[in-house]
């Protein structure tokens, strides 16, 4: 297709376009057929090397550049980018799976954290006062932190992308970006896309790679990277963290999610139904903040099943591409069987399927929308980030009783809760160990908000006006009154 033929296959490294240094390329698969898309070069650690040194030699300069100009590139790169909704939703569809119209929402979200933080590159603020003592004064500044290694995932990659690149702009950062290998092609056509723009050469670099582990490791154990900020599993964070404390290397990190959603008993039933429906079948339930368990109160637990299964069972399952499609492909035969698997296991301890849980026939990574009820508590559904279209729903009967659940968990990304009651919603949402939280909504992200989350969910946070903190470091110089 034309969209796949115009992007950029190769390595981009110091504002040129250029082959992996072993001339080796990885496959790029259409989830929704199991058939090559196209091939991309596949990085060594020896290009990952090239990558930084080209990073670190445009830092000084672009670090000078001035906010407004940094500001009024990342604006071009937005307007770009909303130019060019369709061939990106396309992109984004045939490398990923979603149907066109999550992609065309991905597009636009994706967009919105450029345009917000080309608004916050001019408003990078400092300060002055005088000491205590009157001795001082005491000026502060900020300054960006330096070359960063940005790692994103393979389940919204045009957004990933934008949300941690972004803000290292808009500070004044240059950049080493290491998109997931099975969605490398987004990232690419947004490094394009910054280069029309006017992005000098060298503060962006692209390394697309399946040797993670071998390319990543030198580089943030070799002191010129100052930050690294990775979306992606917990088991991988808590690797990369140990990797980062060598050289003391700064670092935000987006974790694992398992988040709960609690429908109390004077919850709109509408409204919970439909807010379950968005919280857990965005992006195909692949999202780190998709409702994992979901906890509803006995006295409404059997209609509010009832409901949600007819209303999974009417999701049309199918390509992407295709018209009227309400739920794509999962990224992976390896994700297909791990969502298999946890409805199997559960089923076996005593759960009931409602809709969906047997694996269709045909090409593709395809499962159906599944609804599981009398879910046990010992089932590793529980305890396990689904990554897929399984809703597995829990009953409770007091309040006590649904938050202890929801906090009984070493995850705490995301939350939803669904009650008419102001000071119930208010109590609960203080009480629940998470960073965000929905409260009758199924969709808490949102550019202009704080993102992240406690526990082994993650450090620091993307987006909103603090979202830039994390790539600023505080100045502080000392200045005699002559007092």
């Amino acid at each position: 297709m034309t969209v796949v033929r115009d992007v950029p296959k190769q390595l981009y490294i110091g504002g040129r376009w250029q082959d992996a240094e072993s001339g080796r390329t990885l496959s790029i698969d259409n989830p929704a057929t199991g058939e090559e898309l196209c091939r991309v070069a596949d990085a060594s650690p020896a290009d990952g090397r090239r990558a930084v040194e080209a990073a670190v030699a445009a830092q000084a300069a672009w670090a000078a550049t001035p906010p407004r100009v940094r500001s009024e590139i990342l604006r071009r790169a937005y307007d770009i980018i909303i130019a060019r909704t369709e061939d990106l939703a396309l992109l984004m569809t045939l490398e990923m799976g979603k149907p066109l119209t999550e992609a065309r929402a991905e597009v636009a979200y994706g967009a919105e954290f450029l345009r917000w933080f080309s608004e916050e590159a001019v408003r990078i603020d400092g300060g002055m006062m005088t000491a205590p003592d009157g001795r001082n004064r005491l000026l502060v500044t900020r300054r960006p932190v330096g070359p960063c290694l940005l790692i994103t995932p393979w389940n919204f990659p045009l957004a990933m992308g934008t949300r941690k690149i972004g803000p290292a702009i808009a500070a004044g950062c240059t950049i080493v970006l290491k998109p997931a290998p099975q969605t490398p092609l987004s990232s690419l056509a947004l490094a394009a896309i910054l280069k029309e723009a006017g992005l000098p050469d060298g503060v962006l670099n692209v390394v697309t790679t399946t040797d993670a582990a071998g390319v990543v490791e030198p580089l943030l154990r070799g002191g010129q990277i100052r930050k690294l900020s990775f979306t992606g599993s917990t088991r991988v964070g808590r690797i990369l963290l140990a990797q980062c404390a060598d050289t003391v290397v700064r670092t935000s990190m987006e974790l694992g999610g398992n988040a709960p959603l609690i429908v109390f008993d004077d919850a709109d039933l509408d409204t919970a139904v439909e807010g379950t429906i968005v919280a857990k079948m965005r992006n195909m339930g692949e999202s780190c903040c998709a409702a994992n368990r979901i906890y509803v109160h006995t006295s409404l637990a059997e209609e509010f099943a009832t409901r949600l299964a007819s209303r999974m069972a009417a999701l049309k399952v199918g390509p992407g591409t295709e018209a009227g499609v309400h739920v794509g492909p999962l990224i992976d035969n390896a994700g297909r069987s791990k969502a298999h698997d946890l409805v199997r296991d559960a089923v076996k301890r005593g759960a009931k399927v409602l809709t969906g849980g047997e694996l269709p026939d045909g090409p593709g990574c395809f499962y159906p929308p599944t609804v599981l009820t009398d879910v046990p508590a010992e089932s590793a559904i529980i305890d396990t980030e689904i990554f897929g279209p399984v809703a597995a729903l829990v009953t409770f009967d007091t309040e006590d009783e649904a938050i202890d659940a929801a906090n009984d968990t070493e995850f705490g990304l995301a939350a939803y809760l669904f009650t008419q009651n102001l000071d119930r919603a208010l109590r609960v949402g203080e009480r629940l160990e998470s960073g965000m939280i929905g409260l009758n909504t199924g969709l808490v992200s949102n550019p202009a908000a704080p993102f992240g989350g406690v526990k082994q969910s993650g450090l620091g946070r993307e987006g909103g006006r603090v979202g830039i903190d994390e790539f600023l470091e505080y100045k502080y110089i000392a200045v005699p009154t002559g007092a």
